[in-house]
């Protein structure tokens, strides 16, 4: 690209480094490869270099890659043991221990866990100055607040819940050492305070109300690309800008006084005198005036220029997303055909698990059956978030009815939608449950997708009063053992389920 080559300034190993913090330690190196290949490429060199990128190059990898491998990515393990983050467990509705956050004895990414060794760098780098503390501050302020007043209105342990939404994810990280980054952060101090709390509120709402637990990465690259217009908000105008005309104006106004109540006659030599001085003062007055706006002026061109850099950046992204758009529009097309033929084979696979004895499944076809009926029976059952996508039907050799195979897909899911496949027979005694999509906490809601989960509604016929769960465990065929710490998935899969076998019931009764 013809420009100047800044391995040598160590930029790339910064960028590097923050980004290996923000992965999981079981990661593929390649999948890492590609993110700092995203980072350096995407948005360091094709936006022109070092400091001219408009978003965080580790965050904005860190997000490509989330998006891109999302299993991976959201895999986290302690002790060679896959578990949960302990802000998904609180968002569970689960406890954890505050003390074990703050040392960092817990699931996560590789440099967000410790929040006692994330302070201790960022004292280092408040005392050597690297670092300004105005946007740690307010950022982590707004954030406490806003946690604050959230847990007092949910009737939580307002003080062990904040700090813990303090120590948990990549607050710390994000605060200290992602969000002061020079390049993609304010550079006026009013700018920053507005920064910091745009960030703080952010993360509160992407945390609290958003599918996942964390919040920070989103945040602070969101509100990297408001850096620009925060800025020329928060521009201070030049010092004494309109004063010094002021100031003079009201001089000449006085002298002009002065010279009219003076003796044409008896002073004429010393108000010859004061022509002349009054002449140097208004040709310095003039002078200071150009000045002033010359000032003006150049300070006009700037703001012409600061609007044009704006809009030249939206245009440069513009056409990345256009090309880049363009270019997922092909590979799609290209991978459309495999990507369906897999699908299928995933659910026939699917089909065959949960009804075994069928010597065949067929599927009936939107033409041949009323799925709208269907579904409008159910909601007024009360599954308002289940929809049935798909019914079959499994026969045997001879071509009598075996059971039924229903596709029902809940939003309820905890990182949203659930697609179970339930195999029944005719009268509605449940044969399994398989999942066609599941995308829930590692070591918790996915743990919905083992055997010791799913056992538990094969063979058992619950009619249309269907199965409740419980925490303290299960003592009759209609109750379900819940998932420890992922009462919401439990929740979804369990009227799913549900949904599935009213909808067979009332088929059998027609």
């Amino acid at each position: 690209m013809k420009k100047p080559i800044t391995i040598g300034d160590f930029s790339a190993v910064v960028t590097g480094l923050l980004l290996a913090m923000n992965l999981p330690p079981t990661l593929p190196i390649w999948m890492a490869v590609m993110g700092s290949v995203f980072a350096i490429i995407v948005v360091k060199q094709l936006f022109g270099g070092l400091g001219k990128n408009f978003m965080n190059p580790a965050l904005a990898a860190r997000c490509f890659l989330i998006l891109s491998f999302g299993a991976a990515m959201t895999k986290f393990t302690y002790d060679g043991v896959t578990t949960a983050t302990p802000l998904a467990i609180i968002k569970n509705g689960g406890t954890y221990s505050l003390k074990q956050m703050f040392m960092g004895f817990t699931a996560g990414t590789i440099g967000e866990t410790s929040a006692l060794a994330l302070l201790i760098g960022a004292a280092y780098l408040l005392i050597k100055r690297v670092i300004s503390p105005r946007i740690p501050l307010v950022y982590i302020g707004t954030f406490t607040i806003a946690i604050a007043i959230y847990a007092v209105v949910k009737d939580k342990d307002v003080v062990n819940y904040t700090l813990c939404e303090l120590c948990g994810g990549g607050l710390m990280l994000g605060a200290w050492f992602m969000a002061t980054d020079y390049v993609t952060s304010p550079i006026t101090p009013v700018g920053k305070i507005i920064y910091g709390v745009i960030l703080g509120l952010l993360t509160f709402v992407l945390r609290i109300f958003g599918n996942g637990a964390e919040g920070v990465s989103y945040a602070i690259i969101m509100t990297n690309l408001m850096v620009p217009l925060i800025e020329l908000m928060s521009k201070p105008k030049p010092f004494g800008y309109k004063a010094d005309v002021d100031d003079e104006t009201e001089k000449a106004k006085k002298k002009e006084d002065k010279r009219s109540e003076k003796s044409s006659d008896k002073d004429i030599d010393k108000a010859a005198t004061d022509d002349k001085a009054e002449n140097t003062d208004k040709a310095l007055s003039d002078d200071k005036t150009i000045a002033v706006d010359k000032n003006g002026a150049d300070n006009d061109t700037q703001d012409k220029k600061d609007i044009k850099g704006i809009f030249r950046a939206i245009t440069v992204i513009m056409l990345i997303t256009v090309i880049m758009g363009a270019i997922l529009g092909t590979v799609y097309s290209i991978t459309k055909e495999p990507i369906e033929q897999a699908e299928e084979k995933a659910k026939q696979a699917a089909y065959k698990e949960v009804l075994p004895d069928a010597y065949e499944i067929k599927t009936f076809e939107e033409g041949d059956f009323d799925y709208e009926s269907v579904n409008y029976i159910i909601k007024n059952y009360g599954y308002l978030n289940d929809n049935i996508d798909e019914i079959s039907f499994g026969v045997d050799e001879e071509g009598n009815l075996i059971g039924y195979v229903v596709v029902v897909t809940t939003n309820q899911g905890y990182n949203g939608e659930i697609t179970i496949v339930v195999g029944l027979e005719a009268d509605a005694t449940i044969t399994g449950i398989s999942f066609l999509t599941l995308d829930e906490s590692p070591g918790l809601g996915m743990e919905a997708d083992k055997d010791k989960f799913k056992s538990q509604f094969t063979g058992k016929n619950v009619g249309i009063d269907g199965f409740n769960y419980t925490k303290t465990g299960a003592v009759a065929d209609n109750e379900i053992d819940a998932l420890s710490g992922a009462t919401i998935t439990t929740s979804a899969v369990v009227n799913a389920v549900n949904a599935a076998v009213t909808l067979v019931v009332v088929l059998g009764g027609e």
